[in-house]
């Protein structure tokens, strides 16, 4: 089994441990790896442009990555779009990694688009800065920056 089939039936045995209402969850580092190794696999970074902006962004091919905000900035609102938005980048068989600031946003994306006919959709744990730590700073408990991952700052 390849290391992208192996991280697969990783995160799908997550989901169904979980009950989750999507195909299953990486860690950042499982998703990396699989965006290196998989042919398809694409980060859907759901967080607002803003956040992208002034908080970093991951570092990767344009090719596998999408920006496509849950939220619109400012106010907060849902993005009416965002269906219509994932459909002109991605394909309901690829392999779509759900990311946001700590998680949250990503599950509710992942959910929305399994509900809309997308088979792989995954929500990448931890988020890209993760929980806030003891003195309300993030990126240092979890998430993609800690990890150590490809990104750039704003």
């Amino acid at each position: 089994m390849t290391q992208a089939a192996n991280i697969l039936d990783t995160a799908r045995r997550r989901g169904q441990d979980r009950q989750l209402p999507y195909a299953g969850a990486v860690t950042p580092q499982e998703a990396y790896a699989l965006l290196l190794a998989a042919r398809g696999a694409k980060l859907v970074d759901v967080r607002t442009s803003a956040e992208r902006d002034w908080v970093g962004r991951v570092a990767i091919p344009e090719a596998q990555h999408a920006a496509i905000q849950w939220n619109l900035y400012p106010g907060g609102a849902p993005n009416p779009d965002f269906l219509a938005q994932l459909e002109q980048t991605a394909d309901k068989g690829d392999v779509l990694l759900f990311l946001c600031r700590s998680g949250v946003r990503s599950r509710h994306a992942a959910k929305l688009a399994t509900e809309n006919g997308y088979t792989q959709c995954f929500d990448v744990l931890e988020g890209f800065e993760g929980d806030k730590d003891a003195e309300q700073h993030r990126k240092t408990v979890a998430g993609w920056c800690r990890a150590g991952l490809p990104w750039v700052g704003a």
